[in-house]
């Protein structure tokens, strides 16, 4: 909330104080285990603009909307929201919340960090929530030194590399031909720190187990993407070109550019499958139940619903220091395996707990743009 609407609620709030102390005893507060909807002020408004993949992307804009719907209501306030179609959408698309009085704007997505820092600076009295980029320095965003350039961005960030490594291990045990693949929408860090995970994880199966599985679409450095993040034929023909090279797991990382792996899938008539990111795909899009083995959760709906609440109830104590998602905090994970429970190795989800520990502890490194 802007610092005037700020000193509007307090004096509101000082006013009832004093007449209800004339009055007689205020009511007891509510001391149950749910958030008061009574917490913030109620002309607080707090809105959300989504990347060009749209809220209904089954995964991360869909998961920010999510989390930000559920603070809304349960501070019982609006929640203003508008969707991007392109990068053009971006800087105007700010703008118009700018102007409907947004005292909270969550932006969601590595590609609207610059529109978002622009608009941050010239509105020094709006809390801007910014996921999956650093702002700290730049727009290249593969360095994390610590807090935002601009004092009133709030960055929501998650070492997803960490999760993608359980994957990666999985994928490397599952597979039949000794080679699974992964491919990107655009090389943007958020979208190849999924990738860096993944390849650690099947170098260090191959380690542990004195295997040479391969892994297809990204050496570290260089891969296959799509050009964008859009469910369209760039996406397919890409997924085409990894499942070509004997590749039975594959890994697409972009939103709904999954949908293309989806469709290779079924032209190959192969016995393929898929992992899944940001949301459990097995629950967010029951088209892919026959396929995802399981998914690289990265739990913005938590993070962004904690971030909205905090900026609703916090008054001008909000915290803007960055949130790092970890296998520890629980902001990062993998979902269960489902449909798959009962054709990978029994042994593996012993392993994975294991690997998971290891992680937490520092005695398995994960590398990323994040953790060093």
């Amino acid at each position: 909330m802007s610092m005037k609407k700020r000193a509007v609620a307090a004096g509101i709030a000082t006013a009832l104080v004093a007449a209800l102390a004339a009055c007689g005893d205020a009511p007891e507060e509510d001391t149950g285990s749910g958030t008061s909807t009574e917490a913030a002020a109620p002309d607080f408004l707090p809105c959300i603009v989504s990347d060009a993949g749209g809220f209904d992307d089954k995964s991360f804009n869909q998961l920010s909307y999510e989390g930000a719907k559920k603070a809304a209501d349960e501070l019982g306030v609006e929640l203003k929201d508008v969707e991007s179609n392109s990068a053009n959408d971006y800087a105007p698309n700010l703008e118009s919340l700018v102007a409907e009085g947004c005292d909270a704007i969550v932006t969601v997505g590595f590609a609207l960090a610059a529109a978002t820092k622009e608009s941050a600076a010239a509105n020094p009295d709006i809390e801007y929530i910014l996921i999956d980029d650093s702002a700290d320095g730049g727009d290249d965003g593969q360095t994390f030194d610590g807090q935002a350039d601009q004092p009133n961005i709030k960055p929501l960030l998650y070492d997803t590399a960490q999760a993608a490594f359980l994957a990666g291990y999985a994928a490397a045990d599952y597979s039949k031909t000794g080679k699974v693949g992964t491919y990107g929408g655009m090389p943007f860090p958020t979208v190849t720190i999924f990738m860096d995970g993944f390849r650690q994880g099947v170098q260090y199966y191959n380690k542990e187990k004195g295997k040479n599985v391969k892994v297809v679409g990204w050496n570290g450095k260089n891969g296959s993407f799509t050009g964008g993040f859009e469910a369209n034929e760039a996406a397919t023909n890409t997924a085409k070109q990894i499942l070509d090279q004997d590749v039975d797991v594959i890994l697409p990382v972009g939103g709904p550019i999954y949908q293309g792996a989806i469709a290779a899938i079924e032209d190959s008539g192969k016995d393929i499958a898929m992992l899944g990111v940001d949301a459990d795909f097995y629950e967010t899009d029951p088209n892919t139940q026959p396929y995802v083995m399981t998914s690289i959760l990265k739990k913005m709906d938590v993070s962004t619903y904690e971030a909205i609440m905090s900026a609703g109830t916090d008054g001008d104590n909000f915290d803007f220091t960055p949130y790092v998602g970890t296998l520890e905090n629980e902001g990062v994970d993998i979902a269960p395996f489902h449909d798959f429970e009962s054709k990978v190795n029994p042994e593996l989800a012993g392993e994975l707990d294991a690997l998971k520990a290891g992680i937490i502890d520092g005695s398995i490194p994960v590398t990323s743009y994040l953790a060093g």
